[in-house]
């Protein structure tokens, strides 16, 4: 991996115990954020361990109490091309798990229009909304204090698939990315919108992402082969919470 931040890698026993340490950090941060500035930003991530991630933090009556909720924006990593009310839609999982669920205002929430026949038109009203939310100017980046991310058992974050365009896009902050595989579009921020967090947590569960994420954090610097190499905070901590499983290949990381 191209040395960038010293990433913290830390193996746990499963998707649960990899939640409740990521429900910690995200308290951690917002307090942080809220005695800096005042508001707390973060970017949710799809996926099933950040559903229950945010399943702790809306239901977990400790940590829901910790959460500076009505201090907090929500905005989202990637999305599907789907509407918000589809299955496979990451805002509707974010809603269902905690959105509906939080003491939130509908304008604390941010979300990618998923809907949008364009992915272009969905790419470039959310790039106005974070650059509107941010104060930005031309060329600047936003600066989430928390940004949540998986992995793919390819090597992929966000929706930052090997060997796409979306991984040369600079200057962009978010982009609509074919992806050849599966066939669809999605629209995701990219990797330089993401590398300007303060923090980064990276969630991987499953014995099927063993392989890769060796290579991401042991191997060669090829993030055409493996986008998640490309998630290095500039200025920022970098966090990996890895199951057993998929850390089960790692000969670095602290085993809990």
């Amino acid at each position: 991996m191209e040395t960038g931040v010293q990433p913290e890698i830390r193996v746990l026993a499963d998707g649960a115990a990899i939640a409740k340490s990521a429900a910690l950090v995200f308290v951690q941060a917002a307090a942080s954020a809220v005695r800096d500035r005042g508001s707390f930003t973060v970017a949710l991530a799809g996926g099933s361990t950040p559903k229950v991630l945010y399943g702790l933090l809306a239901a977990d009556s400790i940590l829901r109490s910790q959460v500076p909720w009505d201090k907090m924006h929500l905005f989202f990593g990637d999305e599907r091309h789907v509407g918000p009310e589809h299955p496979e839609s990451n805002f509707r999982m974010a809603t269902e798990a905690m959105i509906s669920k939080a003491p939130l205002r509908a304008d604390q929430v941010t979300r990618i229009k998923g809907e949008y026949e364009d992915t272009e038109r969905a790419a470039r009203e959310y790039e106005q909304g974070l650059r509107a939310h941010f104060k930005l100017k031309d060329g600047e980046y936003p600066r989430f204090d928390l940004l949540l991310a998986g992995m793919g058992n390819e090597g992929h974050t966000l929706s930052l698939f090997p060997g796409t365009k979306a991984l040369h896009a600079d200057g962009r902050i978010a982009v609509r990315n074919w992806v050849g595989k599966l066939y669809t579009e999605r629209i995701t921020i990219t990797a330089p919108a993401a590398n300007n967090a303060a923090q980064i947590i990276f969630m991987v569960t499953g014995a099927d992402k063993a392989l890769a994420l060796k290579g991401v954090l042991e191997g060669p610097f090829e993030p055409d082969q493996l986008p998640a190499q490309l998630l290095q905070p500039i200025n920022g901590k970098l966090l990996w919470l890895v199951d057993a499983a998929a850390g089960g290949m790692l000969s670095i990381g602290i085993r809990e």
